[in-house]
């Protein structure tokens, strides 16, 4: 696949360096030099120094041949009209857009992005996609990961095996017959720096990151059940009144009435408007890295601070002094990857990654086959897919145990009829089920000739 990428920022190099992993003929553009000349060292891609929307720029890139182009520049108005460009000049097949302020995206301007109007395929909000993430990681506390697929109705749980989690060193065959009515299924496994798709026949280790595949009514059981008793928070900071900080404490004021919620920003325009559109809300203007607003927050008292500034550094010092005066847990927005190990060993409890979640809404589009949506753990070191099998699907019709399915693959769940279905070895898959599983980097491409769509089909 050809793909342009206007943008050779976090995001885009992001992106650019998965593509071309993957063996894709990858062209970024970007008017920054020196962007370009980091990413066509690090990676095995083409770069152009240019304006993104420039058709001439977009020529030189050689747009007229590109399967995709996905515009994730600093600038909306830029990715729109490269978009339009790619669209009117050199018919791009697939337009993929980052658009952050809210009012392109508003409800009423629904039909905006089409092909009648201004032509772009997928848009991608990473405000709204990490404050959607943020919600989901207050709502499961002692989650690493939840994520939602097959119409919110299957959900993948990530967490930690700690020391005292009860089914540690219990063959995963055997907590079927533990827990038969627990609608739930044990993909994948992180230990010691590697991903693990586990047989039936291994063990939980302390330390390990599970990732489960369940039905959504059961992602809190099977915390409980592994160990995981954490209680949700009632008393939460935010650090930030952006657009992300700004979702979630609205988000939650209208979902989550009973719990109290303060939000600290620093610039003092900002936080005035943050005050006259959040109704219970205390919003404070000030440092989240002075401990005389911390206290005024009375952070000794928070379940949880939520840290979601755009300094990374202000996120991760300002969530250790919290947690210092008290704080029982935080939550930190960290975009910079070298950071992210070391949060970890500074003490801070869990993160969020808003590149990671761009990356995966862009490959749900890149995958071959009925892919339906895509969501890339341990830094694509494995994917979790949802997608349908159609009728000349390999997988239809036979038992899961006479299926010879291709290492690193395995099967979470099915979604049949607004159904829920753990698979177990007499399971039969049947054309139009919603099939969620765990597939390593190397088995992403045996999982699209799996639900490929054959000659066959039409």
């Amino acid at each position: 696949m050809k793909v342009v990428i206007c943008g050779a920022g976090q995001v885009g190099y992001g992106i650019a360096e998965r593509l071309a992993q993957e063996d894709n003929d990858v062209s970024v553009i970007d008017t920054s030099a020196a962007l370009i000349a980091n990413i066509t060292e690090s990676l095995d891609v083409r770069g152009y120094v240019g304006h993104g929307a420039h058709p001439d720029v977009l020529a030189k890139a050689g747009t007229d041949q590109a399967d995709m182009l996905i515009a994730v520049t600093l600038s909306d108005e830029v990715n729109i009209v490269a978009c339009e460009v790619a669209h009117a000049i050199f018919n791009v097949p697939t337009k993929v857009a980052r658009i952050r302020a809210q009012s392109y995206l508003a409800p009423e301007y629904a039909n905006l992005f089409s092909r009648e109007n201004v032509p772009i395929d997928v848009t991608i909000s990473p405000e709204v996609e990490v404050g959607r993430l943020v919600l989901r990681r207050i709502s499961f506390p002692g989650a690493i990961d939840v994520v939602r697929f097959a119409d919110d109705r299957i959900a993948m749980v990530a967490f930690e095996c700690l020391e005292d989690c009860p089914v540690v060193g219990t063959p995963l065959q055997q907590l079927s017959e533990l827990f038969p009515d627990l609608l739930a299924t044990v993909t994948g496994i992180f230990r010691n720096g590697k991903v693990i798709v586990p047989h039936s026949d291994d063990q939980l280790q302390a330390g390990d990151i599970a990732y489960v595949v369940c039905d959504r009514d059961h992602a809190r059981r099977t915390l409980t059940l592994f160990g995981h008793e954490e209680q949700e928070a009632r008393r939460i900071i935010i650090f930030g009144g952006g657009n992300v900080g700004y979702f979630v404490a609205k988000t939650i004021e209208e979902h989550q009435p009973r719990t109290r919620v303060k939000l600290i920003e620093s610039d003092r325009d900002r936080a005035v408007m943050m005050a006259d559109k959040l109704s219970s809300t205390v919003v404070l203007n000030g440092s989240a890295m002075d401990q005389r607003i911390l206290a005024q927050a009375d952070v000794q008292d928070a379940d949880l601070v939520v840290a979601l500034t755009n300094n990374d550094q202000i996120n991760i010092l300002g969530s250790m002094m919290a947690k210092h005066l008290g704080a029982k847990s935080t939550l930190v927005l960290i975009n910079e990857p070298s950071y992210q190990e070391f949060a970890a060993t500074a003490g801070v409890d869990a993160y969020v990654n808003p590149r990671a979640v761009t990356i995966s809404r862009v490959l749900q589009h890149v995958r071959k086959g009925r892919i339906r949506s895509v969501y890339a753990v341990q830094k694509g070191m494995a994917e979790v897919i949802e997608a349908e099998a159609l009728e000349t699907s390999p997988l239809v019709g036979k038992a899961l145990r006479d299926l010879e399915l291709p290492d690193g693959i395995r099967i979470g769940a099915l979604y049949r009829d607004k159904t829920f279905i753990r698979p177990d070895g007499a399971t039969r898959i049947k054309a139009k089920d919603r099939v969620v599983l765990f597939a390593t980097a190397d088995a992403v491409r045996h999982v699209e000739q799996l639900f490929r769509v054959s000659i066959q089909y039409f």
